[in-house]
């Protein structure tokens, strides 16, 4: 869940310099001005047809699959026993039934999905089959949140089949025509038309491996018509050597350079300023650390060109319906607990002395303080006994937890035994500083004996409930805490919040709470 500080772009070409100008050496200026190649000459915008056309087409397919199969199941199916019914009461019955707002929903979900998968990305190099199987993920995924609130709105009238029909059909179709796309594109390959013949400077390993890749894929447009070199080493597709650049660019049609020479800065200067005069496309290829920087992307800080050798991608669609379905989950959490939290708090108030909530400072994601909500267990008093009991305290590590802690009052025992005073902490989830799952969140005091290493438990945000209040909740040892969270962040996904909730609820029921 590391954040990546740098937007990435889909092929290493050399940017042109903005805002970093005043740092150029004088040497590495043509004609007074900083040069740069673009791989297109249409600057950016040509970089936003390609994804915007891929989302285009697949609003127009999830729609268009909606309204058929909606005509279908209620407007042309004589054969299920329903009569055709004229276009106004077709339209005015959908309206009734809430679809046109499930199927703007849905088609957000999808696309947002296909996002998520990097499907819209420009410059795309997966292939068929990988592609296939992003797009029964994302359709897949989209379809279950769907069905997923329409269960949680209450809707009754909408069809189930309508859904998984939908569900189905959008599948084939997004895969199809993309299937479609990639037949038509190597076909206009294998015949020679869109195809840029490109010119390879450095015949070594990293530009033979270039060469080949290109060879076998050529949908993505390429022909390799040969190599320039220092050396011919008898190989017959080498052309010249790089002081034949122009001569050889002419001759052979040279629309693409691609440099795959070792970083000679005189040598890359060189060939830039030729491939400027000729207006050829031209991207470097760097041979980094024997290899280790050939899938590395090219990233932009600031003007100044990075390569990041390794970087932890961000899963921002799982982490925004991960927030969605905390806003979700608590707000509709806490209307269905809200007559079980008036008559604890009727209980509390008769059983002690003392507030009916508890709110204390936690501490949350990366190591920010925020005030966490409970209902009262215990005396009024019991942060003030707390350090009097450490040497007490039944637990290993630097958390504090009895089994029979005199603090308590008769009510909170049952409480707990329910968790039951955790159920304000879902207003927690709402304002953001906590997740319906996630580690627990530590008091202050126990944070300040944290070593070094469990610092990590603080990457996410803490939780409601989490791996360890499902699997070892009554394990006396921090450190099997500590396994199970980092467990929970190391491996996070969608599905495992999912079956972490299935899981929290048999746990309560069992009463097994402390």
């Amino acid at each position: 869940m590391n954040v990546t500080a740098t937007e990435q772009v889909p092929a290493p070409t050399m940017p042109k310099v903005t805002s970093a100008e005043e740092f150029i050496p004088e040497e590495w200026l043509l004609d007074g001005e900083p040069f740069s190649v673009r791989s297109k000459p249409d600057g950016p915008r040509a970089g936003y047809f390609r994804p915007a056309s891929y989302v285009a087409i697949d609003v127009l397919l999830v729609c268009t699959a909606a309204i058929l199969i909606y005509g279908l199941r209620f407007g042309f199916a004589l054969y299920w026993g329903i009569e055709i019914v004229s276009a106004h009461q077709f339209i005015q019955e959908a309206y009734r039934q809430s679809y046109p707002a499930f199927l703007l929903l849905y088609v957000a979900l999808v696309v947002m999905a296909c996002m998520g998968q990097h499907l819209y990305s420009a410059g795309s190099e997966i292939r068929a089959l990988g592609e296939t199987f992003k797009v029964a993920k994302a359709v897949g995924f989209a379809t279950t949140l769907l069905v997923l609130f329409i269960f949680i709105s209450g809707n009754k009238e909408i069809s189930r089949m309508v859904i998984v029909s939908a569900g189905v059909v959008n599948f084939g179709a997004l895969a199809g025509w993309r299937y479609a796309k990639r037949v038509h594109d190597r076909e206009r390959a294998r015949r020679g038309e869109g195809v840029s013949r490109a010119l390879i400077i450095g015949a070594g390993r990293l530009g033979q491996a270039l060469a080949a890749w290109l060879e076998s894929n050529r949908q993505f447009g390429h022909s390799v018509c040969g190599f320039l070199d220092t050396q011919a080493n008898g190989n017959p597709r080498i052309l010249g050597s790089i002081r034949d650049l122009n001569k050889v660019a002419r001759e052979q049609f040279v629309d693409q350079l691609f440099i795959t020479l070792p970083a000679d800065r005189e040598v890359v200067k060189h060939i830039c300023m030729e491939a400027q005069r000729m207006r050829l496309n031209l991207c470097v290829v760097p041979d980094l650390y024997d290899g280790l920087g050939w899938h590395a992307p090219l990233s932009s800080i600031g003007g100044f060109p990075v390569i990041e050798l390794y970087g932890q991608p961000i899963p921002a669609f799982g982490l925004a319906v991960k927030r969605l379905m905390d806003i979700v989950g608590a707000f509709a959490g806490l209307l269905l607990a809200s007559p079980l939290l008036a008559i604890a708090a009727i209980w509390i108030r008769m059983d002690s002395h003392g507030p009916v909530t508890y709110s204390a400072l936690r501490i949350g994601k990366k190591g920010k303080k925020f005030r966490c909500y409970k209902l009262r267990t215990m005396i009024s008093d019991a942060d003030a006994h707390k350090e009097s009991l450490r040497k007490a305290n039944q637990r290993q590590g630097p958390f504090f937890k009895m089994d029979n802690d005199p603090r308590l009052t008769c009510c909170g025992r049952w409480l707990r035994k329910y968790s039951i005073d955790e159920l304000p902490q879902l207003l927690n989830v709402l304002l953001g500083e906590m997740s319906l799952i996630g580690p627990r969140p530590h008091p202050l005091d126990d944070y300040e004996r944290y070593n070094i290493e469990h610092l990590r438990r603080l990457d996410v945000k803490p939780g409601l409930t989490g791996l360890w209040q499902v699997k070892a909740r009554r394990d006396p040892s921090f450190e099997t805490n500590m396994k199970l969270d980092l467990e929970y962040i190391e491996n996070w996904d969608l599905m495992l919040d999912f079956r972490i909730l299935a899981m929290t609820i048999p746990t309560v029921f069992r009463g097994q709470g402390q």
